[in-house]
């Protein structure tokens, strides 16, 4: 399924009219994994306009550098001195949003989970929400270097591919995992701490692992998400746990669709060939492959 909604991956973007800094306290370093190793967070204010800054440790100063140093969430108000730790802030405290009805995305998400299932015999699944994962600029810049490395790879082979050319073969895909927190629920936008094997909070917050995907064969992606609802494993097992469809972009590049040949020019593998795509299963072994864009929390029969 070629990619849309290209559009709707990138960061949100908000201002403050006001000049004025304040903070009252961060949340518990044990909440989001421990940005800063665990210590407090000082109660600083500020102001940008004269560059002053009230610790209550130090006292005040003035000192030019705190102007482009001094990182404000633009969704919580949360300061950061640096901005690698406002990053970390909002890729788990951010991480997601639910759309809401109005949203157009959370209508065109919901057809193409609907119209995938492909499942005749048994009903529609319920859907619960659809949540939008807000991918920081640096996870999006590798998934656009790791396309660009593609294209420039499919220029040089003998064959030319025009899919690989145009955009590294980009392909809308879904992976099914689980999840035993409230992820989105109530306006959520955290993710929880615990990283086990099959997590959606982990795979937003930390990434794929290809060690953990069957056999070690790589990332295992689906064309329709009737097929990824069949190939999710560890579910059944553990009734705490609850179904997560994750909606993809992937970069596929080159495809090698047989047991034939080597794997030296290809960049993923075709799996079962289904009845309505030739690459009902696909398997990507870069990490950069893919991109988490939405998340379809729904619930069994």
């Amino acid at each position: 399924m070629k990619a849309p909604l290209r559009e709707l991956n990138g960061l949100p973007v908000s201002s403050s009219n006001s000049s004025v800094l304040s903070v009252s306290s961060a949340a518990p370093a044990s909440s989001v994994g421990g940005p800063f190793g665990g210590t407090p967070f000082r109660r600083l204010s500020g102001c940008y306009e004269c560059k002053m800054v009230v610790d209550p440790l130090l006292g005040i100063s003035k000192d030019p550098s705190f102007r482009g140093t001094i990182c404000s969430c633009p969704e919580c108000g949360e300061i950061f001195l640096k901005a690698e730790n406002l990053e970390l802030h909002q890729a788990v405290s951010h991480a997601v949003s639910e759309l809401g009805h109005e949203d157009t995305s959370k209508n065109i998400v919901e057809i193409i989970f609907q119209s995938s299932w492909l499942k005749k015999q048994t009903p529609i699944c319920q859907i619960d929400r659809i949540l939008k994962v807000h991918n920081t600029p640096k996870t999006i810049s590798r998934f656009e270097e790791y396309r660009d490395s593609i294209k420039s790879k499919a220029t040089k082979l003998p064959k030319k591919h025009p899919r690989c050319i145009a955009d590294g073969n980009e392909l809308l895909r879904f992976h099914c995992t689980t999840f035993a927190c409230s992820l989105g629920v109530s306006g959520s936008t955290n993710l929880c701490n615990a990283i086990p094997k099959f997590n959606v909070c982990s795979i937003i917050k930390n990434g794929f692992k290809v060690a953990q995907e069957t056999n070690g064969e790589g990332i295992l992606t689906t064309a329709t998400s009737g097929k990824a609802h069949d190939k999710a494993t560890g579910v059944e097992d553990e009734g705490c746990e609850k179904r997560a469809m994750l909606v993809c972009r992937v970069i596929a590049g080159k495809v090698k669709k047989n047991m034939d040949g080597n794997m030296e020019d290809c960049d993923s593998v075709a799996g079962d060939v289904g009845v309505y795509s030739d690459l009902y299963e696909l398997f990507v072994f870069n990490l950069r492959a893919i991109l988490p864009c939405f998340v379809v929390i729904y619930r069994g029969f």
